[in-house]
């Protein structure tokens, strides 16, 4: 991870990059704090560098992608986050959007179904000093033995609002998905108000790589 460096010209890219995000209608400060502390130059193959602070999505490996940056701070704008709340995040990716989550103080709690993908996001997130709880699995299982979670936000386009998902989701919590099986998604935004019942509402349409479900057994790594 040496060659990781954060000059002054990323920097100011960054700055650059979160008053575009701020011009786009994303209002809260402290997401805006986040994407400019957190470096995504870094979650970046070296020959998107002068890229890495455009708004758009870039191919990670996989078959994946890391988010546009608008798309980032929307997700994670609708979460309502505040600090120390218990967070489930159905796509680890680059790990770009957890370091966010990290920054905002949420426990954060991860799960990638490509290993490869884990494996670069484990070491990435460990180098910046971030600490959640990351797992190569399922995210259709969500992550029971941690249940109930405060907040989940998936960063993948699923087909439908997967079962298990709701059923982790705490009473008073939100849970953030793109939903849609064909090439966008509807955003929607979904509150649980008791054991039984849950309200949604419909945020705009967005472009998300599909949510694929692959069972796995792995034991999580924690840092």
């Amino acid at each position: 991870m040496d060659h990781l460096k954060d000059t002054y010209r990323h920097q100011g890219k960054r700055k650059l990059l979160v008053e575009e995000l701020g011009e786009m209608g994303i209002k809260d400060q402290r997401v805006l704090n986040a994407f400019n502390a957190v470096p995504r130059h870094f979650f970046m193959d070296l020959a998107l560098d002068d890229l890495a602070y455009t708004n758009g999505a870039f191919h990670i490996g996989s078959g994946q992608t890391i988010s546009h940056p608008y798309t980032v701070a929307f997700q994670t704008e609708l979460i309502e986050l505040t600090p120390k709340l218990k967070v489930l995040e159905i796509g680890t990716g680059s790990g770009f959007q957890t370091c966010i989550l990290c920054e905002l103080g949420a426990r954060v709690y991860s799960i990638e179904r490509h290993q490869d993908l884990h494996v670069k996001a484990t070491q990435l997130i460990k180098h910046l000093k971030y600490d959640p709880r990351l797992k190569y699995g399922d995210g259709y299982q969500g992550w029971p033995s941690y249940a109930p979670f405060d907040r989940i936000l998936v960063t993948c386009g699923a087909p439908d609002v997967p079962e298990e998902l709701l059923k982790q989701l705490a009473v008073g919590g939100i849970m953030v998905i793109p939903v849609g099986e064909g090439e966008e998604q509807r955003m929607l935004r979904i509150k649980r108000s008791s054991e039984v019942d849950f309200t949604s509402e419909e945020l705009g349409t967005f472009k998300f790589v599909p949510m694929l479900e692959r069972r796995v057994d792995i034991k999580d790594t924690k840092r």
